[in-house]
């Protein structure tokens, strides 16, 4: 599948500082910056994830360590703590949930990071994903959350757990964000109905976009779309299911109708 679209690069403007959303939501206590493996009870089930992720088939590298690096339990409700290295999506309030483990690592693998890159995440939800992309080391990370609560929730763990290089605000992802643009790789981490054609305009040339599309309420395809020297290549690399797109993405406006011609 191939779409031309034009000229889409835009000026790369000088950074500045993260914005503080308002409202709150509970968030797991733990000791502020990251742990080692002697300090942390939650490491040999971190490891043990990281074995399923294997056999589910998650192969680089750099990934596997990241997923076995990121103590998911920090960032998800106190009373599912004991789920968190389960392969399961859990609630993290107003409707919204983490995605489970292997999700998490199939995204972060699909969109084929390398050093250097600019990734900016769509749906921040409980931090988990920027986290894993933050741990890889050596990519900028970019995260908006719709939800205001969710977005100083976030932050919070982001920034206990030690992922401070992580740039985050609370704003309707659907327009992504221009300021930083544009980027080598987006995750969306939640599905509208069509592609917004706004965080397509934001892909540096060679970029990818890592994106579940479909109705509400039901099985969404998870796609990995490239875009190239003026043209997106698509590529449908399986079902899913994420909680709907909100804001820009929910009304169906600025975007191609789905499915793509």
């Amino acid at each position: 599948m191939v779409l031309a679209l034009g000229d889409c690069r835009l000026a790369r403007p000088s950074a500045e500082g993260v914005e503080s959303p308002q409202g709150r939501v509970e968030a797991t206590p733990f000791p502020a910056g990251k742990t080692t493996p002697s300090e942390d009870p939650f490491a040999a089930r971190r490891q043990e994830m990281v074995e399923k992720l294997k056999r589910q088939g998650i192969s680089n590298p750099e990934v596997l360590r990241a997923m076995g690096a990121v103590p998911r339990h920090l960032f998800v409700l106190p009373k599912y703590v004991d789920l968190a290295y389960e392969n399961m999506a859990l609630p993290i309030g107003y409707g919204q949930s983490i995605s489970q483990p292997y999700i998490v690592a199939w995204m972060t693998e699909l969109a084929d990071l390398k050093p250097g890159d600019r990734v900016l995440e769509i749906g921040t939800g409980s931090g988990y994903q920027a986290a894993v992309l933050a741990e890889l080391g050596y990519v900028e990370v970019y995260t908006v959350e719709i939800i205001p609560a969710l977005a100083e929730s976030a932050q919070e763990h982001l920034q206990a757990a030690g992922y401070t290089e992580v740039v985050a605000k609370q704003a309707d992802g659907y327009y992504g964000w221009e300021e930083y643009a544009p980027f080598d790789a987006i995750i969306v981490t939640a599905a509208p109905d069509h592609l917004p054609r706004p965080l397509l305009k934001q892909l540096k040339d060679g970029g990818r976009m890592i994106i579940p599309i479909g109705a509400p309420g039901a099985y969404q395809s998870l796609w990995k779309f490239v875009y190239e020297g003026g043209e997106l290549q698509g590529e449908n690399v399986g079902d899913v299911r994420f909680v709907p797109f909100t804001g820009g993405g929910q009304r169906g406006v600025g975007g191609y109708e789905w499915p793509l011609p």
